[in-house]
């Protein structure tokens, strides 16, 4: 703003004189009072209209309002000073009045240093506005970007240059709209909408809006430094884990890591199960029948003694010998209906685990199914402790079963059948399938047979048995001659559910994948000679040579 220059006036005080003994005439006094009132009331009014022009000078803001002493004189002072010379010319012979020229007016004008910061201060402010209005027309231009420098993190920088002069005291802001061309622009990867201001995500060759940047998996916001790409999705790094990090089916804790930096779990090779392997040696429970591992969301029945039994195995468990007298006797109708009948009538008893070991102590002949036998066809006598009356549920607990003991006295070449109580329907009628062929070769003069051969052809007869009661024909079984069988067998068997009908794969599969050499190699051996020759040849033939047909 400019400075109002100081005005100082120099007041003209009348003459000393007294109007009594002044000599001038009467006219003369009168015009000297006259000139001297014009005079005072001049002054007064030069003043107001100095301080009103100069006030009018400052609503140009682009006129230079310090002008040369020369110049700031005005038509009006000229005419003034004339008018003071000829009021005094009128007093002839009086007394002359001092000339009211211009050196009689002080004016207080600001100093040259003053005058020139003032200049320099306008001159720097009316140059900024001329750039700021330049910079404006610039942009509205096509070749704008031209003078642009693009930033990945902000478009702030978009109209640095003029917003910074804009930004001035002598101005109000100005934002002007920028105008970009189509191959500058930055779309949005996440919403297809143009990204304007603000911050913006460069990734996978495109941008995104903060708030487009979303995890695949749960579509929230990926805030983090640091994410998981799979294909052209971003996840949340946990939420990739929960995804592809495999997790514990026991505790349903993600499988930790081994000191090699792999991911190592056990896997069960008919059901999947996955799990630690820590589950292997921490007490935690395993069916006896399908070898399924506990859940922590799950409860086993425990048996009496000391098994475990899952919820679906339960659901059609044999729990006592009563209970078993049914299917025992449609595997003897089975076998009957493959032209093997069984003319004895052998015992057949429920046991518990512990009877059971004893038994197998007490037997002399026959081969043992490591780790754990489930079954037994007798051939002396013995005491058994065999199960009378099934247990009750109590809670998650089987109790208060009732056992007898049994005197087994021996008439033929087989004393009794013994399987282990507890077990599903399916894997009581596989293993009894399996005893009843000990039987069979036994009572039919099949001596002196090596555990390969006699183990592997019981398992045929289970495997096959099996085979009837989870498929629907009897087309898959080894053995041609089962035709009669199959209508024996078929009108007494119930609607298989899926999930025993899962079982019976699994006990099958058990079976066909038996590591064991007398009872794995064996039922492959056997099973081979009975697909290429059929069940009566080779049969045949192991009576007449002791070993499968090749």
């Amino acid at each position: 703003m400019p400075l109002l220059p100081h005005l100082s006036v120099i007041f003209i005080a009348p003459p000393p004189f007294s109007l009594a003994s002044s000599s001038l005439s009467h006219s003369h006094k009168i015009a000297f009072s006259s000139s001297w009132l014009l005079l005072q009331m001049s002054t007064i009014f030069l003043i107001h209209a100095y301080t009103v022009s100069s006030l009018f000078s400052l609503s140009f803001s682009f006129r230079d309002y310090i002008s040369p002493r020369s110049e700031r004189k005005s038509g009006f002072m000229k005419w003034l000073s004339k008018l003071f010379r000829g009021g005094s010319n009128r007093g002839r012979g009086g007394r002359h009045l001092h000339e009211p020229t211009e050196e009689s007016l002080v004016w207080g004008a600001p100093s040259r240093a003053l005058d020139d910061r003032a200049r320099a201060q306008k001159e720097k402010e009316d140059l900024g506005h001329a750039m700021a209005l330049s910079s404006a027309e610039d942009l509205k231009r096509p070749n704008a970007h031209q003078g642009y420098s693009w930033g990945e993190d902000s478009g702030e920088d978009y109209s640095k240059a003029p917003l910074d002069t804009l930004n001035s005291s002598s101005h109000p802001p100005f934002a002007p709209t920028p105008f970009y061309p189509h191959e500058y622009r930055r779309i949005c990867g996440g919403c297809n909408q143009e990204i304007m201001y603000g911050n913006c995500l460069g990734c996978m060759d495109t941008y995104f809006h903060p708030n487009c940047f979303r995890c695949h998996s749960c579509r929230y916001p990926i805030t983090e430094r640091e994410f998981s790409l799979s294909g052209k999705h971003p996840y949340h790094k946990s939420c990739f884990k929960e995804l592809t990090h495999p997790k514990c089916e026991v505790c349903f804790q993600f499988i930790p890591i081994n000191a090699a930096g792999l991911i190592e779990y056990r896997c069960h090779p008919f059901w999947s199960q996955k799990y630690c392997p820590s589950h292997e040696y921490d007490n935690t429970a395993r069916c006896c029948s399908c070898e399924r591992l506990e859940p922590l969301n799950i409860k086993y029945y425990r048996l009496e003694d000391g098994r475990s039994l899952c919820l679906e195995c339960m659901e059609s468990a044999i729990m006592d010998t009563g209970d078993c007298q049914p299917l025992y006797h449609s595997i003897r109708d089975y076998y009957e209906g493959m032209q093997m009948r069984i003319d004895q009538q052998i015992p057949m008893l429920l046991v518990e685990r512990e009877a059971l070991n004893e038994a197998i102590v007490g037997e002399k002949n026959g081969f043992l199914h490591l780790p754990e036998t489930r079954g037994l066809c007798l051939s002396e006598e013995q005491t058994v402790t065999s199960i009378h009356r099934r247990p009750r549920i109590g809670g998650h607990r089987l109790i208060g079963m009732r056992t007898q003991p049994q005197k087994l006295i021996r008439k033929c070449e087989v004393t009794a059948i013994l399987v282990l109580y507890g077990l599903p329907r399916l894997l009581t009628g596989a293993i009894l399938a399996h005893e009843l062929m000990h039987g069979w070769l036994r009572l039919k003069g099949y001596r002196n047979l090596n555990p390969e051969v006699e183990e592997g052809i019981c398992q045929v007869l289970s495997y096959m048995w099996l085979e009837s009661e989870v498929m629907p024909s009897f087309q898959s079984m080894p053995s041609t001659s089962t035709a009669a069988a199959a209508s024996s067998s078929s009108s007494k068997k119930g609607a298989k559910s899926h999930v025993e009908n899962k079982l019976g794969d699994f006990f099958k599969n058990q079976i066909a994948n038996d590591s064991s050499p007398a009872y794995g190699g064996g039922f492959r051996a056997a099973n081979e000679a009975v697909n290429k020759y059929g069940l009566r040849r080779t049969l045949d033939h192991i009576h007449l040579t002791g070993i499968f047909p090749v």
